[in-house]
């Protein structure tokens, strides 16, 4: 212990050693005390000399400290002295004092450290192991440690930790330490991790870190509240920046909502702390993430419309107008309204709608001009009303309209200052960045807009008492030809080309005034220093959109006529040469990179980023056109009307597909009723046929017992005679019955003259329909169709032809039973009416044999159209016309079937009414003495109970009329 008392402060009793001894001693120690107080004692030692001797203890006892921590878990004291240590040796102490070299030093000593470490990737995984002890001696220090690699080697400690099963997840458990040093630290230690890795601050955002940091911003006081909210907006921003995924995740949770609260702002806006302001401005910064123009349309416009939904607009707008807010504030919230309106219709509705609270009210729009005219305003605030304004009317035609609206002379109010009034103002001062702002602000409201750019046109402008007034046009030329600023040139030129592009009537008035061309010829043929090679590039543009969009209404100025000149005055390899010196300036690149105009001064501001998209997009078409002789231009005008009748025909095309689909969609939908009703009509059909097949049986029945009724009255000659009275009366009534029965056999027959008619008018449409329709297709369909419709009628004939042969076997069943009481013969019947009579039950049952066969058949013909159904679906394109008329004749088919199955059911009933009387007359025969055979009697009784012993009374009755 003497030596330890040595190293910690006791009075040394030899020599003192090196600082590289005494390491080395320490580290021996470590390595190979057996007891726990002896490391623990030697790691703590380690650690206070870490700092003076970063480098012998780097060197040394590194590999000493790392397996403290893998063997020591179980004491937290000499793991925190461990952590303690190798955190002193790898973070680079940021001390003003040191100078460049020495920090230098600093930050490769720091790095190297850390490079060893990392060496073996398993020392990370036990250090996110590690950060699962909840001792604040172990937590902390590692926490730290942890962070000080993340700063050296970001990108490979973030591989490890990414790969390590459960290590964002550890991580994200430090926000939910009760500990505020633990978790404020926590989130350095997550900003340091999230940076530039869009895996990990995915894994971070599903892990819940958006609740819980807006939970600790909202505990922390929000915008008032200190550094620990700093933090979490900066760890907020590495979230969301440039992360879609993030975005959408946040948006969708309803998260935007809950910003709201932060932009609350008094009335007494004085005294701003410095960690306010910070606080403010990352809150606006995080806005502009979720809105910036970088973001895809999709989810920029979604994020839009949910800020001007809970109220996140509106109170932005607050702060914009309201009192006392610190310049960069100002300035941050006037970028961040312009982001989250720009090409928003709703948004930009509502800030045009907006007004400075001020007597009387104007509105915002007007106020952020007048400060960016304002030469004594701060030149980012100056930049920002710009920026604003150009969202403002980023496309927006609305908006542009309004704003040249208050430029034309219908429209000027003498009373109040409007927002032309302000850009022509500004067009036209003393000072070059007010000219070049509002030349820039008055092309965007002229941006891809053609209706403005002829509006613009009738603006007049009174330039002195007794002179005439002129159109803004001309006084842009005629300033541009006075030879002002290079900013100013550069700013009216980027008006003109913007104004006059796509525009033929502008291109027109334009060249209308004899000077123009002579000036812009002058200004490119001259050799000019440098400043000056960027206004003949941009008068290059100008004259090369004259000749581009020129409709030859000038016959001085005509195409030919221009590039002639050009050709004579300047050349046409110097004339591409003059035009490409725009797109080769430095500010160029700059401006083309983002819409936001930021710049480190006011001389460089000469580029607007729409306008660079203007010059890429007419710079290559431009030379073409200068380069061009007058055939090839004939040529490509007749290519262009070519290429316009093809677009139309194609449009065309296009209307009559979609036209097509609607209707093959409507007859799909009509096949598919079709289709049912078919099926109904079958199921009909068959019930049809059931029922046919009753009568048939009950007929049968009938006729059995009209024969039985005949033999039985033939045996009796005196009882025929005494009933021959009353049955003449019934004879009488059965004719009636008869006539009535031949009445409705004639209304038939019309009713099937009448089907055959229209059956014939379907025959018809349908062949006029095969000669309309396209394709062989549509021809066969309209066959299938008169089949389906032919096979119904024939259906319902046949139906008719059995119910007049059921009505004539009927007749003569009559006349049979009306013979024999009038005949005075009291022979018994002869054989050879017997033997007709067994002739015509056979016949009848041949018949019946048949009316089952031709059943069957229709059943199989049933299921054939029912499988034909599914490919009319796909061949019924072109016949829409004759589906109707089908529609239509199944309908009038169904109801004669209908009607068919009435009369039927009207037959049925004569039947029984027929049967009645029988029975009536039996029953008078009985009440008049007369005995009726037992054998008819039973014979009647089973007709009544049941239809199974039918066929063996049949032979009873044989072998006694034998």
């Amino acid at each position: 212990m003497n030596f330890f008392r040595g190293v910690m402060g006791g009075q040394p009793a030899g020599p003192q050693p090196t600082g590289a001894e005494t390491i080395h001693k320490l580290c021996d120690r470590v390595a190979s005390s057996t007891l726990l107080e002896d490391r623990r004692d030697a790691v703590r030692a380690l650690k206070s000399l870490s700092k003076k001797y970063r480098l012998e203890v780097g060197t040394q006892a590194m590999d000493h400290l790392v397996h403290i921590l893998q063997t020591d878990r179980s004491d937290s004291e000499i793991l925190g002295y461990a952590l303690d240590t190798l955190y002193n040796i790898i973070c680079n102490d940021e001390e003003e004092e040191q100078d460049e070299n020495a920090q230098k030093q600093e930050e490769d000593l720091g790095v190297l450290f850390t490079d060893k470490f990392l060496g073996d990737s398993e020392n990370v995984t036990l250090l996110l192991t590690l950060l699962e002890e909840f001792d604040f001696h172990v937590r902390w220090p590692g926490v730290k440690l942890l962070t000080a690699l993340l700063k050296n080697q970001c990108n490979q400690v973030q591989g490890v930790i990414l790969v390590s099963p459960m290590g964002v997840s550890r991580l994200m458990d430090l926000l939910a330490d009760s500990r505020e040093v633990i978790r404020n630290d926590g989130l350095l230690l997550l900003q340091q991790l999230t940076k530039g890795n869009a895996a990990i601050q995915k894994i971070v955002a599903f892990e819940n870190a958006f609740e819980r940091l807006l939970d600790i911003i909202t505990e922390e006081g929000s915008s008032d509240g200190g550094i620990v909210v700093e933090d979490c907006l900066l760890l907020l921003v590495n979230l969301l920046k440039n992360n879609s995924s993030n975005q959408n995740f946040f948006k969708e949770g309803s998260y935007i909502q809950r910003m709201k609260p932060w932009f609350e702002v008094g009335d007494d806006n004085s005294g701003w702390s410095a960690q306010k302001v910070t606080n403010l401005h990352l809150m606006l910064q995080l806005v502009r993430v979720m809105v910036s123009p970088v973001n895809s349309p999709g989810a920029t416009s979604s994020c839009q419309k949910s800020m001007y939904q809970c109220g996140l607009l509106q109170q932005l707008c607050t702060i914009l107008m309201a009192t006392g807010v610190p310049a960069d504030i100002l300035t941050e919230t006037i970028n961040t309204v312009s982001e989250v309106i720009r090409g928003s219709q709703i948004n930009q509705d509502y800030f045009a709608s907006v007004n400075a609270p001020s007597n009387p009210p104007r509105p915002a729009i007007v106020v952020l001009l007048m400060s960016m005219v304002n030469e004594r305003q701060p030149f980012v605030l100056r930049c920002a009303v710009l920026y604003c304004f150009q969202c403002f009317l980023y496309k927006n035609q609305k908006g542009q309209g309004e704003i040249v609206a208050t430029l034309l002379p219908s429209t000027i109010d003498a009373n109040s200052i409007s927002a032309g009034q302000l850009l022509c103002g500004g067009l036209f001062s003393a000072d070059s960045l007010s000219n070049w702002c509002a030349a820039v602000a008055l092309a965007h409201a002229l941006q891809d807009n053609l209706t403005q750019k002829e509006q613009l046109l009738r603006v007049q402008l009174a330039t002195s008492l007794g002179k005439p007034p002129v159109s803004l046009l001309q006084q842009c030329t005629n300033i541009l030809s006075q030879g002002s600023k290079v900013q100013t040139r550069v700013g009216l030129l980027m008006l003109l080309c913007t104004w006059i592009s796509n525009c033929p009537i502008a291109v027109t008035h334009f060249l209308h005034n004899q000077e123009n061309v002579p000036f812009l010829t002058g200004q490119i043929s001259e050799n000019l220093g440098e400043d000056e090679r960027l206004v003949q590039g941009l008068c290059a543009l100008l004259l090369g959109i004259c000749i581009y969009y020129n409709d030859n209404s000038l016959e001085n100025y005509t195409k030919e006529k221009l590039k002639q000149l050009i050709e004579k005055r300047i050349g046409k390899e110097n004339f591409v040469e003059k035009l490409g010196f725009v797109t080769k300036h430095e500010l160029y690149s700059r401006a083309a990179q983002k819409p936001q105009p930021v710049f480190p001064s006011p001389e460089q501001m000469l580029f607007d980023h729409e306008f660079t998209k203007l010059v890429k997009e007419l710079e290559g078409v431009i030379t073409k056109a200068v380069h061009k002789t007058s055939e090839e231009e004939k040529k490509e005008e007749e290519v262009k009307k070519t290429l316009e009748q093809h677009d139309s025909i194609v449009i065309q095309y296009k209307d009559l597909i979609r036209d097509q689909d609607t209707q093959i969609q409507e007859l799909r939908e009509q096949v598919s009723t079709l289709s049912l009703n078919s099926e109904q009509m079958q199921n009909q059909i068959t019930q049809q046929q059931s029922q046919i097949q009753q009568h048939k049986d009950q007929y049968n029945i009938l006729k059995l017992k009209l024969g039985k009724d005949s033999q039985g009255l033939s045996s009796s000659q005196g009882e025929g005679a005494h009933v021959n009275g009353l049955h003449s009366e019934e004879l009488s009534q059965l004719r009636e019955e008869v006539e009535e029965l031949r009445r409705q056999h004639t209304l038939q027959h019309t009713q099937l003259s009448d089907k055959d008619s229209l059956i014939n008018t379907l025959r018809c449409g349908a062949a006029a329909a095969a000669q309309t329709a396209e394709g062989g297709a549509g021809g066969s369909d309209n066959t299938e169709l008169l089949g389906e419709v032919e096979s119904l009628r024939s259906r319902v004939q046949a139906q008719c032809a059995e119910i007049s042969q059921l009505q004539t076997e009927r007749l003569e069943l009559i006349r049979r039973a009306e013979a024999v009481p009038l005949s005075q013969s009291s022979a018994p019947v002869s054989s050879s009416e017997s033997s007709a009579d067994t002739v015509t039950v056979s016949e009848l049952e041949s018949r019946l044999a048949a009316q089952t066969t031709e059943a069957e058949r229709l059943k199989e013909e049933c299921r054939g159209l029912r499988e034909g159904h599914a490919g009319l679906e796909q061949q019924l394109a072109s016949a829409q016309s004759t589906v109707a008329i089908e529609q239509t004749e199944k309908t009038k088919l169904q109801q004669e079937v209908q009607e068919s199955k009435k009369e039927q059911d009207d037959l049925l009933m004569l039947l029984a009414d027929q049967d009645q009387k029988i029975l009536n007359l039996k029953q008078r025969l009985r009440d008049l003495g007369e005995t009726i055979d037992e054998d008819e009697d039973e014979l009647d009784a089973r007709d009544q109970f049941g239809e199974d012993d039918e066929e063996e009374e049949e032979e009873e009755d044989e072998e006694n009329n034998d």
